[in-house]
């Protein structure tokens, strides 16, 4: 007999709508077509991705353009960047190679092109020549190499920390100990996710598979997942009382059989402890195998990786794709009525949010963030082009700072970015459970936002005037990165200008610069 939680190869998805449907890729002629045709016309420049594709199924420039029907010295200059690479071309791809159109057409060369810049803002390189065409031709190019560039600046990053760390312990007479790892492993499951876009199809499958296989039904998710825990594997749910738990929500105890939850957790954070136990026993291969393709450098990260997508499985079982989908778009995405209809918290509604990317079948690409009242960031997730700054925090200017003002309430943003791209968001304050009295509740906020195109689907859009983006609040990736010299919420000097210092002159911002070359 087949495990409850094995997919069936045969068993249709849900959330794959018709023609004609919400949810229908823009190649099926979805209602999205026109907001899709917009970000593929946007990115029609995909040369050394056509390349890359070629020389993956191993063809001649000939043998690929007969298979598309155009010329060979037209596949050449659609190559080399000299043509765009029209829609019906890319729908042709598509149905001639399988590639998924959305993430083929994915601006994933504008997120390294932003890393790149990152890199080169430090002041190790103030003495090269450098341009951000030069970025761009590396990215579009040599894509692979500009990643191993990324990479090779955080390890140079993490050895850097570990001079500093060496130089503290010399400081306090402590034991010399370097630290091994060459990155943090928090830092390399973020990026697993990253890479996969916040989306694992697997996961999906078994998620479906749970609900029909036991007979899962909504409202019920608590007692029913309990009954299936004691049923298929002899393990009882019990919830304990504060002074027993402690600080910990969940506790499995193999011995006796049982899953022990803090009487403290709301009914949402129940049930997703319970859908993350279930992955960890049943479906660890899975996990290993998907944290496996990610090469992580450390146990550690393994772990955590683990931790990640069992708790992406824990998500996907409490708001079934298909299921969710449907809701979203039938109430506009607000978020309040789905944490009402599926018995989710705020914040489990957003993540969910970030991860509806299935082919045929997508949602808006989101991207999330969370931070804590000093700003630090614990959670980000995207979906979408947004370019979360790897080595340092979050704009101040973002809105996502000011939800602690008031409490509980949902604040809309229109934001733009230095390069001209416009930004919806929402934010709103969530509150971790406590322990009582010497443990009180945590409170983060939360934001959610999408490229500006796709604001007129969402519920908390209405009312504003999403052209008029002169009005738009300019933000940055963070201060360090960020080429905007008249903020006066500047926390740090940009790294790739030069800073002035005169005592007789004080503007907006406390910092005065040189003027630099435009970049391209």
């Amino acid at each position: 007999m087949a495990h409850p939680l094995t997919p069936r190869p045969d068993r249709k998805r849900p959330g794959l709508k018709s023609a004609g449907s919400p949810a229908t890729s823009a190649a099926d002629g979805g209602d999205d077509g026109q907001t899709r045709a917009g970000g593929l016309e946007k990115k029609a420049m995909l040369g050394p991705k056509v390349r890359r594709l070629r020389r993956d199924h191993q063809l001649t420039q000939s043998q690929m353009a007969e298979q598309l029907g155009i010329s060979p010295s037209y596949l050449n200059l659609i190559e080399r960047n000299q043509r765009p690479v029209t829609v019906p071309l890319l729908l042709k791809l598509a149905q001639t190679f399988g590639v998924d159109l959305q993430s083929f057409a994915e601006d994933d060369e504008s997120r390294l092109f932003a890393s790149l810049r990152e890199v080169f803002a430090d002041p190790l390189f103030d003495g090269a020549d450098l341009k951000g065409q030069d970025f761009r031709e590396l990215a579009a190019n040599a894509p692979a190499l500009g990643h191993a560039v990324v990479q090779l600046y955080k390890a140079y990053r993490d050895r850097c920390d570990d001079i500093q760390l060496l130089a503290e312990k010399v400081a306090d007479g402590d034991k010399l100990q370097l630290i091994q790892n060459p990155t943090f492993p928090i830092d390399e499951v973020r990026e697993m996710f990253h890479e996969h876009a916040n989306h694992f199809p697997e996961l999906e499958d078994h998620a479906e598979a749970l609900w029909t296989d036991v007979g899962l039904e909504r409202g019920e998710l608590f007692r029913g997942l309990s009954q299936y825990l004691e049923r298929a594997f002899s393990v009882r749910v019990r919830l304990m009382p504060v002074e027993v738990m402690g600080q910990s929500e969940r506790r499995f105890d193999r011995h006796s059989r049982r899953i022990l939850l803090s009487e403290m957790l709301p009914l949402p954070g129940r049930i997703f402890q319970l859908a993350h136990q279930i992955a960890l026993m049943t479906l660890r291969d899975t996990l290993d195998r998907i944290a496996d393709r990610s090469a992580l450098t450390s146990d550690q990260a393994r772990r955590l990786a683990r931790i990640g997508l069992a708790n992406y499985f824990a998500g996907a079982v409490m708001m079934p794709y298909g299921s969710f989908l449907e809701a979203t778009l039938s109430v506009r995405y607000d978020i309040e009525i789905l944490a009402q209809r599926f018995q989710i918290s705020f914040e489990q509604a957003c993540h969910r949010l970030t991860t509806l990317q299935r082919p045929g079948a997508k949602g808006i690409p989101f991207f999330m963030i969370r931070i804590d009242k000093a700003g630090n960031v614990s959670k980000r997730f995207s979906g979408s082009g947004f370019n979360f700054a790897r080595f340092g925090g979050a704009c101040p200017r973002w809105n996502v700072h000011d939800a602690f003002r008031t409490p509980g309430l949902v604040h809309t943003q229109l934001a733009q970015m230095p390069d001209g791209t416009a930004y919806f968001s929402i934010a709103r304050t969530v509150t971790k459970a406590g322990a009582g009295y010497h443990i009180p509740p945590q409170q983060f906020a939360v934001g959610l936002g999408c490229e500006i195109g796709h604001a007129p689907q969402i519920v908390y859009a209405d009312g504003l005037d999403l052209t008029h983006t002169e009005s738009a609040t300019p933000i940055g990736i963070n201060c360090r990165l960020c080429p905007r010299l008249d903020c006066g919420q500047r926390a740090f000097p940009p790294l790739n200008h030069r800073l002035i210092v005169d005592e007789t002159v004080r503007g907006k911002s406390p910092y005065l610069f040189a003027p630099v070359a435009d970049d391209g």
